[in-house]
């Protein structure tokens, strides 16, 4: 699975819940996160291994941070090969988070069986949706966040690309992205 969203978004967090739920039910997981690299330095925070904890000690999940170290697209040059490593390796389940930072930070998706666009309830108007990019190559467009105060919101940005994403052109002839 890839996922990809805007900065904020809970991509890690949703990644270490989602991975948690995952190893319980005796999935073996592996967590591909890509960092962006400083364009000034060259270096890079790794930072998603940190954020998550549980995950990162479950004995059933392998976390591997990596840098962009400047390519495009959200992944780095050796993503697709990881992801065969890992299968090889006996992960069953392998996700990749991307560094999701706009709309065309989507090569993953050709890298996967299934693309997940994870976004807040507060990201933007309905045209957000009706953008050609990374919101016309996803699988699933899925609301985070969405409780408390942020349950009306979310149900309202749902709604909104329900509609938006039947303009757009379908991809598939078996399936319909979802929000």
């Amino acid at each position: 699975l890839g996922l990809s969203g805007p900065p904020g978004a809970g991509k890690s967090t949703f990644i270490e819940c989602f991975g948690k739920m995952l190893t319980e039910r005796n999935h073996k997981v592996s967590v591909l996160a890509v960092d962006p690299s400083s364009s000034t330095s060259g270096g890079s925070l790794l930072g998603d291994k940190t954020r998550m904890t549980e995950l990162s000690r479950d004995m059933n999940a392998y976390i591997r941070p990596s840098p962009t170290s400047g390519t495009l697209g959200g992944v780095t040059r050796t993503t697709n090969e990881a992801i065969l490593l890992c299968e090889g390796g006996g992960y069953n389940v392998v996700l990749v988070e991307t560094v999701g930072v706009g709309q065309s930070e989507f090569a993953v998706a050709d890298m996967v069986d299934m693309f997940i666009l994870l976004l807040p309830p507060a990201g933007g108007d309905e045209l957000q949706g009706i953008k050609r990019g990374i919101i016309e190559m996803a699988d699933l467009v899925a609301i985070n966040k969405a409780d408390g105060d942020l349950a009306v919101p979310a149900r309202r940005i749902q709604a909104e690309y329900i509609s938006a994403m039947k303009l757009l052109r379908k991809r598939s002839k078996v399936w319909r992205p979802k929000v």
